[in-house]
């Protein structure tokens, strides 16, 4: 939970009304660990006034604009990726001594832009292609005719994404060709990068601080924000476990949680973290590094002719092959650089083929894994080839579906089990299948917190909230109601689930009724699809419910909705403003700037992969 001062009263000696305001603003949803952080740089501050030195400027934004330019660090994220990115990246910047300020797209006014003189935007792509939430208003306004004139804005952007998707980084080539078509001039030119992001973005950062030394004055050293707070975040940082320095926890318990019949095979996942001191809220996600099925890693050498002994370098580190396929390298999700690196090595006509027609073969890599391409079109290749044209592997998030409320030094997760079969073969997820079927209970498993501060309960336990939450996704929300449930809290919950068969598919059914029983939850609204003749989802219930669904959002409620972004989030989103029109008599543009304000209010977050 987010932690705030116990009093909401200024202490009069000390502050005035307004600066008391100011402070609270802007430590509003900061974690513990960012409130540690904040506390030293307060405490370097005051250190510096009482020895005489000034404040840094680069906390405050800067007040004299006219001789000391701002570097504005805008990051829009949805799991997190682009935050931590642009983060490192003032880190880096103020490093060298240059005044800056990061923001979040949803807390920044669109019409800013034309104040501004030096920008830089780190923002991922989800989905076909979409904007991460709280890049949404930004985004729309660049590209719509409101957008000003920028002749006089210097500007870099980074994208992150995907490549196994068809629309990769398609958010940072978005904002990189409208802010040329109005007027301003990049700094460098936008860079794309994939899953594996870390070094490329450390390495572009480093160029984009290059690139501005014309333009800014280095103040110096004892000024910048790093020196002042570098040991107290440094200090913070050597006691949290992360995607570089896992916590080897331990798996208790996969149990699976859907019916013999069911099409689906969705297990409840248990873990322990004792002795890690490693503290979640509900809303975050847990990342879980895996290995890759052994059997896998064999077919894949015996097709390509490689001895799993022979060393090979991945990262700079020497190991055996195998050892790398296992642990080190993606062997599930497909993606074009690999086909592209294994058509070179092998002169294989049928992939060069395949390669000519980009529509063809997004279709043939959505229904292959690495596996399958090999199978398709065996060949010989050097044990390092192999290993180069592989990307490295990346840990899987999964929504954390417990409070440490009540399950205390344990976390939760719902996973569907990938598992089917495809061209004559069995075929699995990487994550899904390692903590399914291929670790044991008590086996080890790596894995750290990603903080989702855009995935938070409301702080006043009073106020309602709607959930929507299909299959998986449902996930959260029960860590939502764990967490509601020992905070004694008053506010109204209402769960809104689909799944397919009621018999088969009613995730955590117990659970739920027990929770309807005391009234702790107000309602549940379920969508079985396949029970009827006529598939019925949650967006059709919310429709259906529409008058009470708008009478909870007046009086108050924050609306989730967590699971597939394809599809379901965007029927929610069109239903959810079909709801507003209707019942609260408005039109399509006068519903669309409901929704907007419910999201920059924090009322509307979505959590959807």
């Amino acid at each position: 939970m987010s932690q705030q001062p116990k009093s909401n009263a200024a202490p009069g000696a000390v502050l005035n009304d307004q600066q008391w305001n100011a402070i609270t603003q802007a430590i509003h949803g900061l974690n513990r660990d960012q409130l540690t952080w904040v506390s030293g740089y307060l405490a370097g501050v005051a250190a510096g006034q009482a020895g005489g030195m000034p404040v840094a400027a680069s906390s405050q934004g800067g007040n004299d604009t006219a001789s000391t330019p701002t570097l504005t660090i805008l990051y829009g994220s949805q799991t997190g990726n682009a935050k931590g990115v642009a983060q490192q990246f003032q880190a880096q910047v103020e490093a060298a001594g240059y005044t800056s300020k990061l923001v979040n797209m949803a807390d920044y006014k669109p019409r800013q832009l034309k104040s501004e003189s030096h920008i830089v935007i780190f923002v991922s792509t989800h989905g076909e292609g979409d904007a991460p939430d709280d890049a949404i208003e930004l985004h729309e306004f660049v590209s719509g005719k409101k957008a000003p004139k920028l002749g006089t804005l210097k500007y870099a952007v980074l994208g992150l994404g995907d490549s196994s998707y068809e629309f990769f980084c398609q958010t940072g080539k978005d904002f990189d060709s409208r802010l040329s078509a109005l007027g301003a001039s990049a700094l460098l030119p936008r860079e794309d990068c994939d899953v594996d992001y870390e070094e490329q973005a450390k390495s572009w950062g480093a160029k984009v601080i290059d690139a501005l030394k014309g333009d800014f004055n280095v103040a110096p050293a004892s000024q910048t924000v790093a020196v002042q707070t570098g040991s107290a975040a440094q200090a913070v940082a050597s006691h949290t476990y992360s995607k570089k320095a896992p916590f080897a926890a331990t798996l208790i318990e996969s149990q699976k949680i859907t019916g013999r019949d069911s099409v689906k095979d969705i297990r409840h996942i248990e873990i322990s973290l004792e002795d890690a001191g490693i503290t979640y809220q509900p809303g975050d996600a847990l990342g879980v590094w895996f290995k890759n099925n052994t059997a896998l890693v064999a077919e894949l050498l015996s097709l390509v002719e490689v001895n799993g002994d022979e060393s090979v370098t991945v990262a700079g580190e020497t190991m055996a092959v195998a050892d790398a396929l296992a642990t080190k390298l993606e062997l599930t999700l497909s993606y074009p650089n690999f086909i592209k690196a294994y058509q070179e090595a092998t002169a294989s006509s049928s992939l060069a083929e395949l390669m000519e027609d980009k529509a063809t073969l997004r279709t043939y890599m959505a229904e292959r894994q690495i596996i399958d391409i090999v199978r398709d079109h065996p060949s010989k290749i050097a044990a390092q080839t192999l290993v180069d044209a592989l990307r490295p592997l990346t840990p899987r998030l999964y929504s954390i579906a417990s409070s440490q409320a009540e399950v205390e030094d344990e976390v939760h997760l719902t996973i569907a089990h990938v598992d089917y079969e495809a061209f004559g073969h069995r075929h699995q997820g990487g994550a899904s299948g390692y903590l399914c079927d291929h670790l044991e209970e008590g086996g080890e498993v790596e894995v750290f917190v990603e903080s989702n501060d855009n995935f938070r309960l409301p702080e006043n336990p009073d106020v309602p909230i709607i959930m929507v939450g299909p299959g998986t996704g449902v996930a959260p929300f029960r860590a939502f109601m764990q967490e509601r449930d020992a905070q004694g809290a008053s506010g109204k919950n209402w769960l809104f689930f689909g799944n397919p068969h009621f018999t088969q598919d009613f995730l955590y059914q117990v659970e739920w009724q027990a929770y309807y029983k005391t009234r702790l939850l107000t309602d549940i609204t379920l969508a079985f699809s396949r029970d009827q003749a006529e598939k019925v989802y949650v967006q059709h219930k919310l429709i259906e419910h529409g008058k009470a669904v708008y009478d909870w959002l007046e009086e108050g409620a924050h609306f989730y909705v967590c699971g597939d972004a394809m599809h379901m989030a965007k029927d929610v989103e069109a239903a959810l403003i079909a709801i507003i029109q209707k019942h609260g008599a408005k039109s399509e543009a006068e519903a669309k700037a409901y929704v907007v304000a419910l999201r920059k209010a924090k009322r509307y977050q979505k959590d959807v992969y």
